[in-house]
């Protein structure tokens, strides 16, 4: 059966209705021949996603409106491991001694993530001037360094295109953290490297994954990957929600104004995060 992800608006919702609510679809599940797999749950921004195994969007909506009456304003299909890649799970965490996940089924886990493009300059370039064997030495070692960061700030990777990766992470702070240790760790390889020196860019941006488009986290990872176009080697751009939730760390931001993106009507103002400061 297909595998559906909806959205409730659920404003002034506590994790108890919601952990409640999913209780009772549990329930019904049967009933209506879908398997209720999992949620989240944003608090703050009052949005409920559910996760569901079920025969048609008609049944979704059905064994929601019998079970709470919290009718989903939207529902879209999905591929169950870009699920899990970008959300880090498919299924109700577990609750145990270490967990905050009562044996009721009350937790809290946000749907809201931040996505991190990075690019490698002059990749085709630099596989011309090297040759095949120590072209594909560098960029291992751009993996490496890349990858280490992601490990280290818990970053999800989504695709890895070559030379650079679509990353996600569920703490916004984490990464713009990632972003400086990429640069960092490359300045550092540059040093050492005149002759096979590692520039890349990095944007990032950060929303829900239910969107109009019809495709998990659709218009954000477009928006990301126009914003790491913009940027200039060895420079971090962020979205301007991105630079507002991370207000009070210890980031330093650098206005760059507004700038028209390929495939948005409407420019996106962007900030530089001045990572050879920190």
């Amino acid at each position: 059966m297909p595998i559906y992800m909806d959205r409730h608006e659920m404003k002034g919702a506590t994790a108890q209705t919601v952990a409640n609510a999913h209780l009772k679809d549990l329930k019904l599940q049967e009933k209506y021949g879908v398997k209720m797999l999992t949620y989240w749950f944003d608090e703050n921004r009052g949005s409920t996603f559910c996760l569901v195994d079920a025969p048609t969007k008609e049944k979704v909506t059905q064994i929601h409106a019998e079970a709470h009456g919290a009718i989903p304003n939207r529902i879209i299909e999905v591929d169950t491991h870009t699920v899990e890649t970008f959300l880090g799970r498919i299924e109700d965490p577990q609750p145990s001694v270490e967990s905050d996940t009562p044996a009721n089924g009350t937790f809290i886990d946000s749907a809201f993530r931040t996505v991190m493009f990075t690019d490698m300059k002059d990749s085709t370039a630099i596989t011309t001037r090297l040759g095949d064997a120590k072209a594909l030495e560098l960029f291992r070692t751009h993996n490496a360094i890349a990858r280490d960061a992601l490990s280290q700030y818990h970053g999800r990777e989504i695709q890895h295109t070559g030379d650079g990766f679509m990353v996600s992470f569920a703490s916004v702070s984490n990464s713009v953290e990632c972003a400086i240790a990429i640069q960092k760790s490359f300045a550092a390889h540059n040093q050492d490297n005149s002759d096979t020196m590692i520039n890349v860019r990095i944007g990032i941006c950060a929303g829900e994954p239910v969107e109009e488009d019809n495709r998990l986290f659709g218009s954000t990872v477009q928006l990301t990957s126009r914003i790491c176009d913009s940027a200039e080697p060895n420079q971090i751009l962020v979205a301007s929600v991105v630079r507002d939730l991370c207000l009070g760390k210890q980031f330093s931001f650098v206005d760059r104004g507004e700038s028209a993106l390929k495939g948005f009507d409407q420019p996106l103002h962007l900030y530089e995060v001045q990572w050879q400061q920190i």
